[in-house]
């Protein structure tokens, strides 16, 4: 298990720092760090040159870009392409363990952000890879896990937990507004009227610029809303009637669909060993 850091801001940031001049400098195909986060840390907009594949061992990452945002719960991991600037907020204490990916490792490195759900074999192959134990940094051991990892990734399966904003600049603005006041009472008809567009018009082009419905962007986007609210301790009834849900239940039905395990408990996750 990985050492809680006593850092306080100051010497994360400085930390963090140091670990993307030690991602550039190195040396190897496949740099692996593993870092502890307290909740509420906020990682301010940055990039690098390699890939990172990181996995939440513990807590909710927030990823943020221009081109949406994605939510990384425990036991998923994302795949963040070279060079685009992000941002990260810690949703509760996290624990995550990163593979940064340099562009000659793969034949072919995916360009796109994606989430996805970790098989046992990859959650097992990224433990190993980020361990520190030993020489394991030099060794054919080492190599041969780095090397099965980056064949596993690109089979794991892709999870919607991402909020993408459309390139369209109206529908954009509909979207970042919705973002500042979200509700579960969207619907399709108002957007679409909106933008002088028919509702089947309307539904094309959103998919179009997203990749998925409005009705399921609309979830994302209330499960966006209301993790920060929940890992600050805030009641499930009160994070769901500001939502606009008509009961609690009907919440929480959308959020264990989406998650898989209810609110109350989702933050419940043992400590790994």
């Amino acid at each position: 298990m990985i050492e809680p850091q006593n850092s306080g801001s100051g010497d994360l940031a400085k930390l963090h720092v140091e670990r993307l001049a030690a991602i550039e400098a190195a040396a190897d195909p496949v740099h692996t760090i593993p870092s502890q986060y307290p909740s509420g840390y906020h990682v301010s907009a940055h990039h690098h040159s390699r890939a990172q594949f990181v996995y939440a061992r513990t807590g909710v990452l927030m990823v943020s870009s221009r081109q949406g945002r994605w939510m990384v719960p425990p036991e998923h991991a994302l795949w963040i392409p070279a060079e685009l600037d992000h941002s990260v907020d810690m949703l509760g204490e996290v624990t995550m363990l990163s593979a940064y990916v340099s562009s000659d490792a793969l034949v072919a490195l995916p360009q796109a952000i994606r989430v996805v759900g970790l098989t046992d074999l990859a959650r097992a192959l990224i433990i190993e890879a980020v361990s520190p134990t030993g020489d394991i940094g030099s060794s054919r051991r080492k190599r041969l896990i780095v090397a099965l990892l980056l064949e596993e990734i690109a089979r794991l399966p892709d999870r919607q937990l991402g909020l993408p904003i459309p390139g369209d600049a109206k529908l954009a603005a509909l979207c970042r507004a919705f973002l500042s006041n979200p509700t579960a009472r969207l619907l399709i008809d108002d957007w679409a009227e909106r933008l002088n567009m028919s509702r089947r018009a309307f539904t094309r082009a959103f998919r179009r610029e997203t990749g998925i419905s409005l009705s399921t962007w609309r979830q994302q986007a209330a499960l966006f809303t209301a993790l920060p609210r929940l890992a600050a301790g805030e009641s499930v009834t009160s994070v769901a009637l500001d939502l606009g849900y008509e009961s609690v239940a009907a919440f929480t039905t959308m959020f264990k669909r989406m998650l898989g395990a209810p609110p109350r408990t989702y933050f419940r996750v043992a400590d790994p060993v």
